[in-house]
């Protein structure tokens, strides 16, 4: 299990929300070492990931440009995405666990495992932001961060930036005043 350095994780401690991207899957050996980078930060801090869609969001993308979906069943499609990209950040984050719901991130927590938020459910049960392409899995890692009281999120990409790399929705979703960044999956070690 992961061994938290004395005093980390602690209820009066903010929550890191990380929100990793989909477009590292399509980079030899990135999830691995954000995985094992993942699994360090937690030692420190209280995380929780926010997985991206990757390549099972790519999927719905392409097969909404075929078959031309209703904005909502390719919405909840690119979310199922995420669910399925959880399980394989799962695969490579050492002594994590999908979880669906803050009760499942707090037990989590509990047994000193990290948690991944497969977000289905969760936002099919508040389901507050539009129905867009111009939504993706940043802003949903935003609106989440907030639902979460999470005190600063963190979001891992292919290259390090700032707001050009995300989406149009995603400054109307990040809570005011919250901190927020990214980070290239090279700099992890140091986020």
């Amino acid at each position: 299990m992961a061994h938290r350095a004395e005093g980390a994780g602690g209820a009066d401690e903010a929550l890191l929300a990380l929100k990793i991207g989909g477009a590292l899957s399509t980079i030899p050996g990135a999830l691995g070492a954000v995985g094992k980078a993942v699994a360090r930060l937690a030692e420190r801090r209280r995380v929780v990931v926010i997985p991206g869609g990757g390549p099972f969001a790519r999927a719905v993308r392409d097969y909404d440009q075929v078959h031309a979906l209703s904005a909502s069943a390719a919405h909840w499609m690119a979310i199922l995405a995420m669910d399925q990209y959880a399980w394989a950040l799962a695969e490579r984050i050492p002594e994590s666990v999908v979880v669906e719901d803050q009760g499942g991130i707090a037990e989590a927590h509990a047994a000193r495992q990290i948690p991944i938020l497969a977000p289905y459910h969760w936002l099919r049960a508040a389901d507050e932001l539009p129905h867009s392409w111009d939504v993706t899995s940043d802003s949903l890692a935003a609106y989440l961060t907030t639902l979460l009281g999470a005190g600063e999120l963190i979001l891992v990409k292919p290259v390090p930036g700032g707001r050009e790399l995300c989406d149009p929705w995603f400054e109307r979703a990040v809570p005011a005043g919250m901190p927020w960044k990214v980070v290239g999956w090279e700099e992890m070690e140091r986020a």
